[in-house]
């Protein structure tokens, strides 16, 4: 993008690649990946289904538990956030149909 420009890329301003985080942030943005979500009617996503945590804990290796698990609830909350502004648009559209 920045060669349509005709700009040099500035690397302050690139967002991170993933190999830009340290192995315990990828784990656990691997490991959210992979867990199951928890969704019910009319109320939408509610969070990770971590039944299966201390299974991905013992496979990578997990050291730090502690930050393993901060990062995980940082993503678990902004998953939920999303999805609730995304219901609440919704709810709020079909609203202005009526």
């Amino acid at each position: 993008m920045c060669e349509q420009l005709g700009k040099e890329p500035d690397f302050d301003e690139m967002p991170p690649d993933i190999r830009d985080f340290p192995d315990i942030a990828i784990y656990a943005m691997n490991t959210f990946g992979m867990l199951g979500d928890r969704i019910y009617p009319d109320i939408g996503y509610v969070g990770k289904d971590f039944t299966n945590l201390p299974i991905f804990i013992q496979t990578y290796e997990i050291e730090d538990k502690e930050l393993f698990l901060e990062i995980l609830h940082f993503l678990e909350s902004r998953a939920i956030e999303t999805s609730q502004q995304k219901l609440k648009r919704e709810r709020d559209k079909l609203k202005r149909k009526k």
